[in-house]
């Protein structure tokens, strides 16, 4: 899927190049825009690899356990399906914790890791169960305290205060946050109701 999304943008490009008058510019960043990625990958390679290595050693130090710990009661709330002790609890913490640190690409494996185990814990192969879907809620629009790599994009773009942009983070992740879980929970609840009711109908025409 992603492969045709892709494709259809870079389609979608030349079109809109074409009918703007922009095709030379267009030509122009396809040329040196691979160049520029790779030089704005090195530039933040440095504080990338801190805190992932800073995400290593908290959970080789057992302070995936204390974190696990922390964040219960509200993953209790959240997810009150998942049993007490899971694997896919610590993972999910590790995620929100890298996530709140701003440092999403530390958080992507302990994600894929807590989607894996919610995946043992789904008895319907075919489909995402509720949780799978609220907890890509909660990894996609998620709440960022220090927003380590934008700070980081923008100390290499030359801003001098890379970290002014804070308040505006808290504002807008938590907005994010809160309506993706309300709206999650809302189409749950919705979905949950509609089949219940088919339930009782089948019942119904069966006596």
């Amino acid at each position: 899927m992603m492969n045709y999304i892709w494709a259809g943008m870079i389609v979608l490009s030349f079109i809109a190049a074409i009918f703007t008058g922009n095709i030379s510019e267009l030509s122009s960043s396809v040329v040196t825009g691979a160049s520029k990625a790779v030089e704005l990958l090195i530039s933040i390679l440095g504080i990338i690899c801190f805190w992932s290595g800073m995400m290593e050693v908290a959970k080789r130090s057992g302070l995936t356990d204390l974190l696990a710990r922390m964040f219960s009661p509200v993953l209790r709330l959240l997810f009150p399906h998942i049993p007490k002790g899971s694997p896919a609890m610590k993972s999910m913490s590790l995620n929100i914790s890298a996530n709140l640190l701003g440092i999403g690409n530390a958080a992507t494996p302990f994600g894929i890791e807590a989607m894996r185990e919610l995946k043992r814990l789904h008895e319907d192969d075919d489909t995402a169960s509720d949780d799978m879907v609220l907890f890509v809620v909660l990894n996609t629009a998620s709440l960022q305290l220090i927003p380590t790599t934008v700070a980081a994009y923008r100390q290499s773009y030359g801003s001098n205060s890379p970290f002014d942009i804070m308040p505006a983070v808290w504002v807008t992740s938590l907005t994010a946050l809160l309506i993706g879980v309300t709206a999650a929970r809302t189409l749950s609840s919705l979905r949950i109701g509609k089949r219940d009711r088919k339930l009782k109908a089948r019942a119904k025409a069966w006596n």
